[in-house]
């Protein structure tokens, strides 16, 4: 009979919905070895209950500095809320007396972390502790240069140089041969920069040049050098340097379609060096890169090609501010060749 009436009184209690009680000071292990754990009712509704959904949580990776977090605590209202990493790196709950170190922890880490730290301030004795990721600030990727839309996203997941590319809506027309990659030093120091071979990346898609992204990196697509065609060529302008290596001479009249009549038998090319504000001449056999017996001349980023009509004539300084002029206002005309 006594066993009943206990059993038809534990019953009574929890029909009753009776909250359970929080612990006094005590009964936490520190004070009373005796003490025994609490029930946890997991499904009460906090108190200021948190602003996202669980299909809203990101996946979980490394965090840092702005990222936040959305934390549950069981039994604990006051931490069951979303709650963003300072500047320090640092999560500070308004219960426990130190804060958490959150910088370079996954989520699992930091829900071990808080759950030691609740034992310790003795606030809760069994706590159940979650934690998801709601946004990430710590892991922005930009995207600048000759693309279609510069951009910054925030590195989440895995992510690898193609897709940024991707997210800058591709490539402008005047990209270069190549894009740069920038990093913090982790030794301190200067930056280190990555130079990737946008033909290889793209056009002999090597799955070495597709390199992961992390965050931080500053992604740049240089604009292309360009070359100027000017003088007895069929159509003279502004041309684009796409591939290293194949920017000759001969490339360059091939892609102007060709020399006029009475083509002197000498070009020359006016080239700025690094430091001086006058342009150097450099001769260029045009007869004997016809007969193939001279060597073809590589072009530089900003040289100017003059085919003249007769061999007598030569560009004054004048006229080749004026090609250069000419050259930059010919946007319309913009030829890219490879």
């Amino acid at each position: 009979m006594k066993i009943f009436a206990v059993l038809l009184l534990s019953f009574a209690f929890l029909a009753a919905g009776q909250t359970p009680r929080r612990l006094t000071p005590d009964q936490f292990p520190n004070s009373d070895p005796s003490a025994v754990a609490p029930l946890v009712n997991v499904t009460e509704v906090p108190a200021n209950p948190i602003s996202y959904q669980p299909g809203d949580a990101l996946p979980s990776q490394k965090l840092g500095p702005g990222d936040l977090i959305a934390l549950s605590v069981s039994d604990c209202p006051d931490l069951t809320r979303t709650f963003r990493i300072n500047s320090a790196g640092l999560l500070k709950l308004q219960l426990l007396k130190e804060p958490i170190v959150a910088t370079g922890k996954e989520p699992g880490e930091i829900e071990d972390e808080i759950q030691r730290a609740l034992i310790k301030d003795e606030i809760l004795v069994q706590p159940v502790v979650s934690v998801a990721v709601v946004e990430y600030r710590s892991v922005p990727v930009s995207v600048t240069g000759a693309v279609k839309k510069p951009v910054t996203f925030q590195a989440i997941g895995v992510v690898k140089l193609l897709d940024a590319i991707a997210k800058a809506e591709g490539l402008s027309q005047d990209a270069g041969a190549e894009v740069l990659i920038t990093r913090a030093n982790p030794a301190g120091g200067p930056a280190l920069t990555q130079r990737i071979s946008l033909n290889g990346l793209l056009m002999q898609a090597d799955p070495a040049l597709n390199i992961r992204l992390v965050g931080g990196e500053e992604i740049r697509v240089p604009a292309a050098g360009k070359i100027y065609i000017y003088g007895n060529v069929k159509k003279p302008g502004v041309y684009s340097i796409q591939d290293t290596g194949n920017n000759t001479v001969r490339t360059a009249l091939a892609q102007s379609e060709g020399d006029l009549s009475y083509t002197s038998k000498r070009a020359y090319i006016y080239r700025r060096e690094a430091g001086k504000s006058d342009r150097i001449e450099i001769p260029v056999e045009l007869a004997k890169l016809d007969e193939r017996r001279g060597q073809d001349v590589e072009l530089q980023a900003n040289d100017i090609l003059y085919v003249p009509v007769d061999k007598n004539r030569r560009l004054t300084s004048t006229i080749i501010e004026r090609i250069v002029g000419f050259g930059s206002a010919t946007g319309s005309g913009l030829l890219v060749w490879h």
